[in-house]
């Protein structure tokens, strides 16, 4: 990647995509395209293709999807996977079309089966079901893996996928409805301590365990891919170490100062047991995580808007 290379990263009011444009202007590159949802509707086929053919741009990020936590997953089960069907497949057959060789496809660790063995190789891919919670959303990804697969070998492209564990850091989402579990438990300990409760109630039994990868992190990974012009198969992006639903809301409570009890509404779904990625192959290539959860967890607390 030279400095003068353009970049088109979607969806780049997201966590995942600003954090990209964060790691890219840091790093020199000043040719970067991005559009917001009003400007370029990714569900629109033509449109998507006409912008990549009059941009067409060097390098290409996907990191616009329609994403949320285990309720929005399971309530909105054709949403997600119609429009991230949609999105992906618009933008890797149009940028094909417009001639872009240089694809990197953000996917998602729950792409691996439920009862995966840990940690999870990317070799696991496809080889038993999906969490149920949240399956029409992994299809949606496995679907955008295997067509960034295909045009790699039908065609001779560069297209290639990232699958990075769970998520956090600026600009994530924290509507209770939609969010995922860690922005969750920052806000719910964050709002209990602002009104004095004696507890907050956290989703599920406590016991799953998850790991956590800062936002920033990922985005220094995808980018070094791509200076090393990887393009080999699927890669995991995490930090190869995972901690209890209940550790990690005890962690929250500390860095919040919230000083009452949690509780563990065991009516509502764990999801997967235990969702741990291999990243031996990720290591291999150079690269390794930087933030500890504490120091990231206390960043992305000091960040969240729910504070102003």
């Amino acid at each position: 990647m030279n400095n003068g290379a353009k970049i088109y990263v979607t969806g780049h009011r997201g966590m995942v995509g600003s954090a990209l444009v964060r790691k890219l202007k840091a790093d020199g590159y000043a040719n970067i395209l991005t559009r917001s949802r009003s400007e370029l509707d990714l569900l629109d086929q033509r449109a998507v293709a006409t912008f990549l053919a009059e941009e067409k741009p060097d390098y290409l990020f996907i990191a616009a999807a329609k994403v949320g936590g285990i309720q929005a997953n399971n309530l909105h089960r054709a949403d997600f996977l119609y429009q991230n069907l949609l999105i992906e497949a618009n933008l890797i057959h149009g940028a094909h079309l417009a001639g872009v060789q240089r694809l990197m496809f953000l996917g998602s660790s729950c792409i691996y089966p439920r009862d995966c063995p840990q940690p999870i190789k990317e070799e696991y891919l496809l080889t038993g079901p999906l969490e149920q919670t949240n399956e029409p959303y992994a299809i949606a990804k496995i679907a955008g893996i295997k067509l960034a697969e295909s045009y790699n070998k039908q065609y001779g492209r560069q297209y290639v996928s990232v699958m990075p564990t769970n998520l956090y850091g600026p600009n994530d989402n924290y509507d209770l409805e939609s969010s995922h579990v860690l922005p969750a438990l920052l806000r719910k300990a964050h709002e209990a301590k602002l009104r004095g409760d004696a507890e907050y109630k956290v989703w599920g039994t406590g016991e799953p365990r998850r790991e956590f990868l800062y936002v920033d992190d990922l985005a220094d990974a995808c980018v070094h891919l791509m200076k090393q012009n990887y393009d080999g198969p699927l890669v995991n992006v995490g930090t190869g170490e995972d901690i209890t639903i209940r550790a990690l809301a005890e962690t929250v409570m500390d860095i919040v100062g919230f000083k009452g009890r949690i509780t563990f509404d065991s009516s509502k779904p764990d999801g997967t047991p235990r969702k741990l990625l291999d990243v031996s192959r990720l290591a291999a290539l150079g690269w390794r995580a930087r933030t500890p959860l504490q120091e990231g967890i206390q960043m992305a607390y000091d960040q969240a808007p729910f504070r102003a």
